[in-house]
């Protein structure tokens, strides 16, 4: 079919990871987005793809905070009986508040014209035939009232394009009445695993057959960053085969993953069939686990190699394919923020590459050591709730602080 060789690799050097990282923002062209209107109804976890500034004040005009009744501090009296002038439930519109009376009034009624204080109902005392009050606490200027636009005012920003529409910034945007907002379109991102060793969950391995858990490693990160998949599954391990699928991948979708076969062995075509079809911009970065991790392009279309190891997977996805794709989406804050922890174990030997190991935190809240960090392990990853950054050329002893970055900041959108 075409006459690339399969042992064909880009320089054997290992990139800085913070220079993988700045390399794959740079390639991920967000004014390609395509823009398109939806309901707030429909936009919950959508990236807003424009800023939305207010046309109204929140509230639009001073409204009470409590159940009671409103007045003019100016006739109040320690025990004066004032007569009740109107009942105002929120919906209805007051009428300006007579001379020497109170108006009855609701939590998030308007204050009529001229009040200038509530009073909560638990602290009057309320005559036999309910027309007249009296009140025997002092009272403040302006006490249980909401001004006009105590939330938002007019012209205010509210939210800022790039920002994840989470149901409390969906309902921001329905207090100011906006029904219909502008978004990115949804990212497709296709998969694939190579390996004739891989069988199914449900089929019957063979001998020297495994499990293919990549792909629903994959499927189920991208679930939760709410991308679309196109989910190709398992390619064979030849050339032919690794060429159709990207072809179809890079035609149809707008960013590609794949697990497996990105090394440089006889069985590995992923690079080759790359080459073939595009370029390859860098392929090793000096991170651990998960080395042979590979940035390539065909048709302008992004393809990231991943290694085959699950373990490595798991971690390289989180550090370098989970901010690639939020980037790509058009979102503004992709970086999940660490945070500075004691560890309860020690590295015995600095590294070249830097390093996120799975751990977990104990009672005293200090980092406890998975004791099988192997990139082939999963078991690591389900028990640990984060990961410990062990930077290049350090060896961190007990007790001492490291970047710990949780789970819950990661396999899921934060922004």
């Amino acid at each position: 079919m075409n006459n690339v060789c399969c042992d064909q690799a880009p320089p054997n050097t290992l990139k800085n990871l913070d220079e993988a990282i700045a390399e794959l923002q740079a390639a991920t062209h967000t004014t390609d987005l395509v823009i398109e209107a939806v309901p707030i109804l429909e936009a919950l976890n959508r990236t807003l793809a424009t800023d939305i500034y207010s046309r109204f004040n929140v509230p639009p005009a001073d409204n009470s905070a409590v159940d009671g009744y409103a007045l003019r501090i100016e006739d109040f009296a320690p025990n004066k009986s004032i007569v009740i002038s109107q009942r105002i439930p929120a919906g209805q519109a007051p009428l300006r508040i007579q001379d020497e009376t109170c108006a009855r009034i609701f939590t998030g009624a308007h204050i009529p014209e001229g009040a200038n204080c509530v009073v909560m109902q638990e602290n009057v005392v309320l005559n036999d035939d309910k027309t007249h009050i009296s009140i025997s606490e002092a009272l403040t200027l302006g006490q249980n009232i909401r001004p006009m636009g105590q939330d938002i005012r007019t012209g205010d920003c509210i939210l800022n394009k790039g920002t994840v529409l989470t149901p409390q910034r969906l309902a921001l945007i329905a207090s100011i009445g906006i029904a219909e907002v502008d978004v990115y379109k949804v990212l497709k991102v296709a998969i694939f695993s190579t390996g004739n060793e891989l069988a199914e969950p449900g089929q019957v391995v063979k001998e020297g057959q495994i499990y293919n858990s990549n792909r629903y490693l994959l499927s189920g990160f991208l679930k939760g960053l709410n991308f679309d998949i196109l989910d190709l599954g398992v390619i064979r391990d030849d050339l032919d085969s690794t060429l159709s699928a990207l072809q179809k991948a890079a035609s149809e979708a707008d960013v590609v993953i794949t697990t497996g076969g990105a090394s440089v062995g006889e069985e590995d075509y992923v690079q080759s069939a790359i080459k073939a079809l595009g370029k390859i911009d860098f392929w090793k970065v000096a991170i651990k686990p998960g080395k042979p991790v590979m940035l390539g392009n065909i048709n302008n279309t992004p393809i990231l190699g991943l290694p085959g190891n699950p373990g490595a997977v798991f971690v390289t996805f989180m550090i370098l394919a989970r901010p690639f794709l939020l980037h790509k989406q058009g979102l503004s804050n992709v970086y999940p923020k660490p945070y500075s922890l004691a560890i309860s174990f020690t590295i015995k030997k600095s590294g070249k590459r830097r390093e996120f190991i799975r751990v977990r935190r104990n009672s005293d809240n200090i980092l406890e050591l998975h004791p099988n960090q192997s990139s082939g392990m999963l078991s690591s990853a389900s028990w640990a709730e984060g990961l410990a950054v062990i930077m290049e050329d350090t060896a961190p002893q007990k007790g001492d602080l490291v970047s710990f970055i949780p789970f819950d900041t990661l396999f899921n959108l934060n922004n």
